[in-house]
């Protein structure tokens, strides 16, 4: 099932995704509205918020996903000058290309994509946790144990 789903990839996602220095993916959300075919940023950044809504109202930290940055273009004779830009995680990107503008062939082939790709990972992460020796897998146990537990203490304190 993995090997087909690597077969169903959108070269164009792949092509504008980058790798920071710790191995994790990331694309640029000034690329990603070019490549959706949003004619300028600023008619993008509503999937953006939308996005941001989303994450937020799933529990995660929107900074963990959508980062803030400065990138540096040139503008007329060799200047050059600062615009806003957002580094997106692979999260960050799926819920962007989710709300974004349904009626762009693009777009329904990025949430296809990033549904794919998503799914591709979590069978990766089951093929590597039904790997694990016994003492590996004791280990994850123990663990998932303990969050379980703090979780439900967290859960009583509110």
């Amino acid at each position: 099932m993995a090997k087909e789903l690597t077969a169903i990839q959108s070269p164009v996602f792949e092509q504008i995704k980058k790798i920071d220095e710790n191995g994790n993916e990331y694309w640029r959300a000034r690329e990603l509205g070019k490549i959706l075919e949003y004619s300028e940023y600023r008619h993008f950044k509503s999937a953006i918020e939308k996005a941001k809504e989303a994450c937020l109202n799933s529990n995660q930290k929107i900074q963990d996903h959508f980062e803030e940055v400065l990138d540096m273009v040139l503008i007329g004779s060799s200047a050059k000058r600062n615009i806003d830009n957002i580094k997106l995680s692979r999260y960050a990107c799926y819920l962007v290309v989710q709300n974004a503008d349904p009626a762009k062939e693009v777009v329904a082939l990025g949430q296809t994509y990033f549904a794919i790709q998503t799914r591709l990972q979590e069978i990766q992460k089951l093929d590597a946790y039904q790997n694990l020796d016994g003492e590996d897998e004791n280990v994850c146990f123990c663990v998932r144990n303990s969050l379980n537990i703090t979780n439900t203490l967290l859960a009583q304190l509110k």
